[in-house]
């Protein structure tokens, strides 16, 4: 064992209904306990989240109602998870951007008495972006085995981006040499962006939806029927020029869809009542 420990380390993973740490709920929890003279226990439990979980949450870990429907929740397993992390240290695998928020939100609504600020927290994601740093000058060195001279000149930079894609199609055989592969391959996150900045995107049924906030993951559609107003405050608020070019075409393309509707129910009820006064005269 590499490092050296003062208290037990408790490294966990936490599966959920989603990625809002403020309305989503834990449906699985395992933690990894490694003792200071290398002892190793586990707790692993299914939680019932006491809502549903979103179809495309399951398909990603696996996990669907039925599964949690006769596990308990989280405040039923409370006092067993407080004594496993009792006087640890915690570690996850970007787990100061989900995971520890998450527990911290959740361990606060059913009151717990556990104070994770008061543990120190270790990310093993951050460890390793910051010793395998992810920037051009490392990407260049990996792929095309040379130093990159000038770094930051943006000709300098262009010539080895190029570089590094062609090495990249060269080195890896799951890697196509067309653009349209490429680009779709190269998308980064669970939602396909439709603006430039990340704020909308697209779901699996190619509709565009918001991708943050209170209304992540809704389409523009629903949220413009359940709350209209959300439309005008991003509009107004300090948002990238192209998000509000792309929410306002979506917008006009609803408006028009839903106009289209009408005119065509419309002219069903015109046609309804017509054929109605045909058949009273006959």
């Amino acid at each position: 064992m590499n490092i050296k420990l003062e208290r037990p380390l408790a490294i966990f993973d936490l599966e959920a209904t989603g990625l809002d740490v403020i309305h989503d709920r834990i449906v699985e929890i395992a933690i990894l306990k490694v003792h200071p003279d290398g002892k190793q226990e586990s707790f692993e439990q299914r939680i019932n989240p006491e809502m549903p979980i979103p179809e495309e949450a399951s398909e990603i870990h696996g996990i669907y109602d039925k599964d949690v429907a006769n596990e308990p929740t989280l405040k039923a397993i409370l006092p067993k998870l407080e004594a496993f992390l009792s006087g640890c240290d915690i570690a996850g695998y970007n787990s100061n951007k989900f995971d520890l928020p998450m527990l911290a939100e959740e361990l606060l609504r059913v009151e717990s008495s556990l104070d994770l600020s008061q543990l120190r927290h270790i990310d093993v994601q951050n460890i390793f972006h910051k010793m395998e740093p992810r920037t051009l000058v490392a990407a260049y060195l990996f792929y095309c085995q040379k130093n990159l001279e000038n770094a930051h000149s943006a000709m300098a930079d262009t010539q080895a981006t190029w570089e590094v894609l062609d090495a990249q199609i060269g080195k890896y055989e799951e890697l196509k040499d067309d653009v349209d592969f490429l680009s779709d391959f190269s998308v980064y996150g669970d939602v396909k962006r439709a603006d430039f900045a990340g704020r909308l995107g697209y779901n699996e049924n190619d509709e565009m939806v918001y991708n943050f906030g209170k209304h992540k993951n809704k389409t523009v559609e629903e949220v413009a029927r359940i709350e209209p107003g959300y439309y005008g405050w991003m509009i107004d608020a300090d948002f990238p020029l192209y998000t509000k070019q792309c929410l306002r075409k979506e917008m006009e393309r609803i408006k028009a869809e839903r106009q289209e509707e009408k005119a065509k129910k419309d002219e069903q009820s015109y046609q309804n009542k017509l054929d109605a006064l045909k058949n009273k005269f006959k």
